[in-house]
This record gives structure tokens, sequence and C-alpha cells, in this order.
């Protein structure tokens, strides 16, 4: 199938598909003309990365999750520690981010949002807070 039924199947840019190729991640077959003969396997391939890519997966543990995929003689502990990688990542993200919520919401209720030029706002990110 060319480029476009592909991204049509597997719910992904036609450009996405072609970075995917670029990088390693996908080698469809090439026919004579030289355009690009995607095949169900390969649809299947970037389905896994784009489900993936979604949960936060990055290109390199999208690579190293494919490496265990079509390895039948995997361990699950590997590809679980690939996860609770990502998992503890993500529960950093959350930490930092409800950080950063707290101390944005503090400025934000502290501004008066009026006509005067004094601005607890531009005051933190200039560090000049009293």
């Amino acid at each position: 199938m060319n480029i476009g039924t592909a991204s049509d199947r597997a719910g992904l840019p036609a450009k996405t598909i072609r970075y995917y190729e670029d990088i390693g991640l996908l080698a469809p077959q090439r026919l004579d003309n030289g355009y690009r003969d995607y095949s169900t396997a390969d649809v299947h391939r970037l389905r896994f990365l784009q489900r993936s890519r979604s949960l936060g997966f990055s290109v390199e543990e999208c690579r190293q999750l494919l490496s265990l995929y079509g390895d039948s003689g995997r361990e699950s502990a590997e590809v679980k520690a690939i996860a609770e990688t990502k998992l503890a990542e993500i529960e950093r993200k959350i930490v930092e981010l409800k950080g950063l919520h707290g101390v944005l919401s503090h400025l934000v209720a502290n501004c008066h949002g009026d006509g005067r030029p004094e601005c607890p706002i531009l005051d933190e990110l200039a560090g000049e807070t009293h």
C-alpha cells in the first residue's frame, strides 16, 4: 500500500511515517520505481508507535519496546522496567507541574489585573519579589 493508505490506516501523518523511516523505526519495502510499499505489518508497527508515543515514551524507548515486541525470547521484566521508569518520570513531572501550578496560582491571585503598573507576576519573573 502507498503512504497515504498507510497513513489513513495507522492514523498518523505521512510526514511522521517518513520520519520514523528516516530514524530507522520502520523499513518499508521499495518498489522498482522507488516508491515505498507498506505492508499490514508496517501499519501494525506504526500503530504500536503511535500508542507508545501517546503514552509518553520517547523515540528511543519506542525503539526498545519495538525490539522487545519483535523478540519472542524477551522477558516481560524488561518491558515492565521500561514502563516503570516512564511511570516514575511521569510522577516526577506531575509533582513539578503541581508546584508550578501553586506558584502561578498565587501570582495570578495577587495581581490586581487593573490599570495599575504594579504586577507581582512581572516582579517574580524579574526576581524582584518583596
